[in-house]
């Protein structure tokens, strides 16, 4: 019997602190990257609860009956939810597993883990303490002012089509190039 593997797909993560600008800057590289002709896939981070069901649905009463997972479809979209109850939050190689293969997966937040990524800063943010001088992973630094001394590139925020050539070249992936069909 032959199993399939994973598909290994290149990842590149979008971090900073509260109100810096991550999911700006994540929707305008998405665009971007699709805009070339790259598939391109994202990953969330919340740190808080969240739900994208509404009491009274038929879905949220299955999930609040106690079913481990309900799956929702339609001719425009599906979506899976998938309840932890008193099981701990998913490692992100496991939440990536779950994604279909795409040329990149965009991750927002997991500051943590140790995928290569962009930091967001900007001056106004909740904390402007950089994280690039501390994480090794972190390969450059998107911001809306200058900062001396980076151990990394640095570039504007308004540099996005810059900042997909890096992301892309980081990643392994042809800049400009029309992305392979799949």
């Amino acid at each position: 019997m032959i199993v399939d593997q994973p598909v290994k797909q290149p990842v590149f993560g979008i971090v900073g602190w509260k109100n810096a600008g991550k999911t700006t800057l994540m929707e305008r590289l998405v665009a971007c990257l699709c805009a070339r002709g790259f598939t391109v896939s994202t990953l969330k981070h919340a740190h808080h609860a969240f739900d994208i069901d509404h009491d009274g649905k038929d879905s949220f009463r299955h999930r609040a009956a106690g079913a481990s997972e309900v799956l929702i479809a339609s001719a425009q979209r599906w979506a899976l939810m998938h309840e932890l109850r008193a099981d701990p939050e998913p490692e992100v190689e496991t939440l990536l597993s779950k994604l279909a293969p795409v040329d990149l997966v965009l991750i927002e937040g997991f500051k943590q883990h140790p995928h290569p990524k962009l930091e967001v800063q900007r001056r106004d943010a909740r904390s402007t303490d950089l994280l690039a001088p501390h994480d090794p992973s972190i390969r450059a630094v998107a911001s809306d002012h200058a900062i001396a001394d980076l151990p990394c590139p640095r570039f504007s925020l308004d540099a996005v089509e810059a900042i997909a050539d890096f992301v892309l070249e980081q990643s392994g992936l042809p800049p400009k190039q029309t992305a392979r069909k799949r």
